[in-house]
């Protein structure tokens, strides 16, 4: 694990990604930390736009298809742990916040390094303007993850803008779950899953009548065509690329998720 130590006014350098943090301020136990990327990293706002596959990531051409997958899994781990690290900031929870930054640091070191093997670019961690992302009463979400970091991350957030989560590992411990306990409201799945993965997951929940009002989600760093979904009904609600956005990501699922009250 990457530990340091930071006073007030000094930084820490991910050269290869293009991102500084830099301690503003400590007073007591209120550590303002700042971020600086390149201008290519778009800052989310109230007006989200809708721009679609243009916010995809962009293939590098040194990375085979398994290394680009896990850098798409490493770069959403990294988004989701700055954002939490926000979000506690905000709320006051300084001493998880601590943490937070140093699981986030430790996050983009590895990342530095895998992003300097290749030529191309990926889309980089970015900090969104959050705005007010709490529905307006609980919600339940199911996070389909076999990757216990990635899985734990989203939760955490999820959990930090309101909702109630319960995780699972793969395809066919979310049908377990769902044999057993009350549906929720919005099930995430990742595609690429040991024992059933995504595309059997979802196609056996949409041959059930008594799951037809679930609302699912892919969040992969997986291809829809590649992987063989449809839009709608038959198939996703949505499809979520990793590196997440994670403030439009909660925005939507809120949208969708009023659409069916």
């Amino acid at each position: 694990m990457l530990v340091l130590s930071r006073k007030e006014g000094q930084e820490i350098l991910f050269p290869n990604l293009g991102i500084t943090v830099e301690v503003l301020r400590v007073k007591g136990n209120n550590v303002r930390i700042g971020v600086d990327a390149p201008r290519s990293i778009r800052i989310l706002r109230s007006e989200l736009e809708e721009d679609g596959d243009k916010n995809r990531p962009v293939s590098g051409g040194n990375l085979s298809s398994v290394d680009e997958h896990d850098l798409r899994n490493r770069l959403n781990a990294a988004t989701l742990s700055l954002h939490i690290l926000q979000k506690q900031l905000d709320a006051g929870l300084f001493d998880d916040a601590e943490k937070s930054l140093a699981k986030s640091l430790e996050m983009l070191s590895g990342l530095e390094s895998m992003q300097a093997k290749q030529t191309g670019s990926l889309s980089q961690p970015q900090i969104a303007t959050l705005g007010e992302l709490t529905p307006a009463e609980p919600r339940h979400a199911l996070v389909v993850e076999d990757n216990a970091n990635e899985r734990e991350l989203l939760a955490g957030y999820l959990e930090l803008c309101g909702y109630e989560v319960e995780t699972v590992e793969d395809g066919l411990a979310a049908i377990n779950y769902l044999e057993d306990n009350h549906y929720p409201d919005v099930i995430l799945l990742d595609m690429k899953m040991p024992r059933k993965n995504g595309k059997q997951t979802v196609t056996e929940i949409r041959s059930n009548p008594d799951y037809q009002d679930i609302k699912l989600f892919a969040v992969t760093g997986s291809d829809r065509k590649e992987i063989g979904l449809e839009l709608g009904d038959r198939g996703v609600d949505g499809w979520f690329a990793k590196p997440l956005k994670p403030a439009e990501f909660v925005s939507r699922l809120h949208s969708e998720i009023a659409t069916t009250n």
